[in-house]
């Protein structure tokens, strides 16, 4: 069964999500992506031990930076789910892609200066942190996922 998510989410696999450094989700953003996610194991369930407690605890600080800079902070987030559950991973890519088109461009990227700060509401109750890459039907290792610009 062939799932498909939002054409404009790039896959990028990494063995595990502790690997993700915040470097890498700033320059995401830098170079122009609207916003990122990275999707990791479920909590309690991670093949490296805490790499996704990491990896959550990454992607909070890159927000708390993305605010001080007067970015909206839910142009990146982090979703844990299971590798093996693809639709879930295709409703996050699809959520997440409706967030960040309700944003509109990064000022980042148009140099219009800052935004509203306040995160967007979660309509589902999904777990803050880890936001798996829009991973369609490859369900299988970790990624990150960005919106291409």
């Amino acid at each position: 069964m062939r799932m498909d998510y939002p054409t404009n989410v790039k896959i990028i696999r990494v063995p595990c999500t502790g690997k993700v450094d915040a470097l890498y989700l700033l320059k995401a953003l830098e170079d122009g992506v609207d916003g990122v996610y990275v999707a990791g194991c479920e909590e309690g369930d991670c093949h490296f031990l805490k790499g996704n407690i990491r990896a959550r605890k990454r992607v909070g600080y890159v927000k708390s930076i993305l605010k001080d800079l007067g970015i909206n902070p839910g142009r990146v987030e982090m979703y844990n789910m299971s590798a093996a559950d693809g639709p879930r991973f295709v409703d996050i890519a699809r959520e997440f892609t409706q967030r960040i088109k309700a944003l509109g461009p990064s000022p980042i990227k148009t140099g219009k200066g800052s935004e509203s700060t306040e995160e967007p509401t979660k309509q589902k109750q999904e777990p803050e942190g880890e936001a798996k890459a829009k991973q369609g039907s490859k369900p299988a290792g970790e990624e990150s996922a960005q919106p291409a610009p």
